[in-house]
């Protein structure tokens, strides 16, 4: 059979074009066609050889060494294994097996099952199946959990990270050794993976603006993390910066308040908010735009606590509309993120990337909704 015919058959067949080489590689082993110890083409002519990418070709002899098929030494190319060493028996070498995607998540909540309800959607209707894994918020948890996953058979990962500046020298790693891997929720700056989020910057921007609009001129931002942990915080700070200096309000940084994560969970969180509040309050801030919800709604309590009205004296705003959001003693005006939309697309994007490893990263960005509730109104100074 000439090149050009097999390029032809390839063409023909619906396969993603490194499953086509990886089934004529594990025919050609198990039929013995290639012999233990045997080198095999290398990248370059096997990419000739199908009329493919390199990044093709490469994606074939990895998944070809990942089912125990081969070994490969560096510098010098793949061999056989020996059929006492190799596991030859079918089950794990054929394509059922490894349309497997594991998606890996800081928590369980309402939000995470939307998550995974879009991502089994994408990849029931493709033949793929999805694995979840559960990190509980803890750095080291997390990576075990991606070191394991690549040599445990999976094809890919959906990662939601607990932070953007953790674990990056195991992702790293995945991307480098062409894993294929997508993050949700947050990106990587410095790593040309793809990624699926919320539109975090035009949420907080959206926020603030329509802040501004009531009347609001000295609004704090509160965050229970700094800004450079996670990508999706820092993109809300830089959205609310953007329509406060759109509006020509000058970016005081007194009334940024972030890096409180022990004190929110610890038995003294009410003396910290309270605290914070007449802080803030001493500091003329008539708004507070916050991280999330949950920190939203603690920030209501404290202050009908305190007896300070909410919106007139102090507006707060959140984001993610958890039901939390909703179920307030003052409902919270919040940003509605569609996290199965996110899901769904985060699915489609690790599909693409397997399917057509040669593709560059994607960045997706889900589009937000912004929802008024009581928290947020005019300052009583404005109203009639």
């Amino acid at each position: 059979m000439d090149e050009r015919l097999d390029v032809m058959i390839l063409e023909s067949e619906n396969k993603p074009l490194y499953m086509r080489i990886l089934g004529d590689l594990q025919e050609k082993i198990r039929t013995g066609q290639y012999v233990p110890e045997q080198q095999l083409p290398t990248e370059v002519d096997l990419a000739e050889q199908y009329g493919v990418s390199r990044i093709t070709s490469k994606r074939a002899l990895i998944e070809l060494e990942r089912e125990g098929l081969i070994y490969r030494k560096r510098g010098s190319g793949s061999y056989v294994k020996h059929p006492e060493d190799a596991n030859l028996a079918g089950e794990t070498g054929s394509p059922v097996a490894h349309r497997i995607i594991s998606m890996v998540l800081p928590y369980m909540a309402t939000s995470e099952l939307d998550y995974i309800k879009g991502a089994h959607d994408y990849l029931d209707s493709k033949g793929y199946f999805l694995t979840i894994h559960n990190s509980n918020w803890k750095k080291d948890k997390e990576r075990e959990i991606i070191t394991k996953i690549p040599k445990s058979g999976p094809s890919g990962i959906i990662l939601y990270p607990i932070s953007t500046i953790s674990n990056i020298d195991v992702v790293h790693a995945i991307y480098s050794n062409d894993f294929p891997i997508v993050t949700i929720d947050q990106y990587f700056d410095s790593l040309p993976i793809s990624s699926v989020v919320s539109d975090n910057f035009e949420g907080g921007y959206q926020t603030a603006k329509r802040l501004i609009e009531l009347g609001h001129e000295r609004i704090a931002f509160v965050s229970s993390v700094s800004v450079e942990y996670r990508s999706s915080v820092r993109d809300r700070y830089l959205g609310y910066c953007r329509a406060l200096k759109d509006h020509r309000i000058v970016i005081d940084t007194e009334l940024l308040v972030t890096d409180f994560h022990t004190e929110m969970y610890s038995p003294h969180a009410s003396t910290f908010y309270n605290t914070l509040i007449d802080r803030l309050l001493d500091l003329d801030v008539t708004a507070i735009q916050t991280e999330h919800d949950h920190l939203a709604v603690d920030l209501v309590r404290c202050c009908l606590e305190k007896g300070i009205q909410v919106p007139e004296q102090l507006a707060i705003a959140g984001f993610d509309d958890h039901d939390v959001s909703r179920q307030a003693e003052v409902p919270v005006s919040s940003v509605a993120q569609n996290y199965y939309a996110i899901g769904y697309e985060a699915a489609r994007t690790i599909v693409q990337r397997i399917e057509q490893p040669e593709l560059e990263p994607q960045q997706v960005k889900v589009p937000i909704r912004l929802i008024e509730r009581e928290s947020t109104g005019q300052p009583s100074n404005l109203s009639v």
